[in-house]
């Protein structure tokens, strides 16, 4: 398989599945499928193909919390979800780049499901077999961003997925630290809080837009904190304020140029699947995305239905 954008990250013993950390194990028993985002971690226990056991926790993503917060949270997720005999887990995370990055969770997830085969793959590709095809390009819109696709030659490419320090235009963290900016920029024009400031005042808990700067910087708040500030944002937009309503068009807009980037580089029409939490559950940033993606000719445009975890079965049969 042919990677035209980043190299494939190793298996922890061989596979042939790119970007994935593997330890195999013998036949028989569930499998478990992990959606690891920047805010929670969810696990699904499937036997016998039927979804038995369904749980969530905190993030358990090392590229956003400690190893040992990490560590802590997918403990706790396997006290709820069950061990026994566990034939594969399949765990698609954010920021899974390189070999490291696959190794270093796989070790995290191992000691709860000994001898089980363990398979660690950037989110994307849980949002793509969830669709139901095998072939086109995924769009994450949630704590963070990022595109991935893959055409009919199993060639694979990606956009964006940087991290929020560097990217991550589109998600949730973006909205909420435009938020932020959108509220100091009105008092240094001396003018009143409006809509969307008074409510991010309120979330905060504090009186005076001023007091965002140090906010922000603090050790207290971080990338997940703001991230779920989009929802203020977003209820601003839908009550008819001007302001967000163009950040939230803005998001679907810089969410499709990653699917276009995608798109364009795999050689392929689609389909493009827009998911994750703004992506499912935004429709002005949908229409946004949609019509965007249209301005540039792309018309097989789709939004997830279910959520991503559940597009485990289908990896797990490709696998073989």
């Amino acid at each position: 398989m042919t990677n035209t954008d980043n190299p494939p990250a190793a298996d922890s013993v061989p596979s042939s599945s790119p970007l994935a950390g593997a330890a195999h194990g013998g036949p028989g028993g569930a499998v478990i499928g992990l959606d690891i985002g920047g805010t929670k971690t969810r696990g699904v226990r499937f036997e016998g193909g039927t979804a038995v056991a369904d749980e969530s926790v905190g993030s358990s993503n090392v590229q956003n919390v400690s190893r040992e917060e990490a560590a802590s949270h997918l403990a706790e997720l396997f006290a709820l979800i069950g061990g026994g005999t566990v034939a594969q887990v399949y765990a698609g995370a954010g920021g899974i780049d390189t070999d490291d990055d696959a190794a270093a969770l796989a070790a995290l997830i191992a000691p709860h499901v000994p001898g089980a085969r363990i398979t660690v793959v950037h989110d994307s590709r849980l949002l793509l077999a969830a669709g139901g095809v095998s072939t086109g390009v995924a769009v994450i819109g949630g704590t963070g961003s990022a595109a991935w696709g893959r055409n009919s030659l199993g060639e694979e490419a990606r956009a964006g997925g940087w991290g929020y320090l560097l990217g991550d235009e589109g998600s949730g963290y973006w909205l909420g630290r435009e938020a932020v900016r959108h509220s100091l920029r009105r008092m240094n024009q001396g003018l009143e809080p409006d809509e969307l400031t008074t409510a991010l005042l309120g979330s905060c808990g504090v009186d005076h837009p001023n007091k965002l700067i140090a906010l922000f910087h603090s050790a207290a708040t971080g990338r997940r904190y703001w991230a779920q500030k989009a929802r203020l944002v977003v209820d601003a937009a839908a009550a008819g304020h001007a302001a967000s309503q163009e950040l939230v068009d803005q998001a679907g807009r810089d969410l499709a140029g990653l699917a276009e980037q995608t798109v364009r580089k795999l050689g392929i029409d689609g389909p493009v699947i827009l998911g994750s939490g703004l992506g499912m559950n935004v429709p002005r940033l949908q229409e946004s995305f949609r019509s965007t993606l249209a301005a540039a000719g792309i018309s097989d445009v789709r939004v997830l239905e279910q959520d991503p975890v559940f597009g485990v079965l289908q990896l797990v049969a490709e696998q073989g």
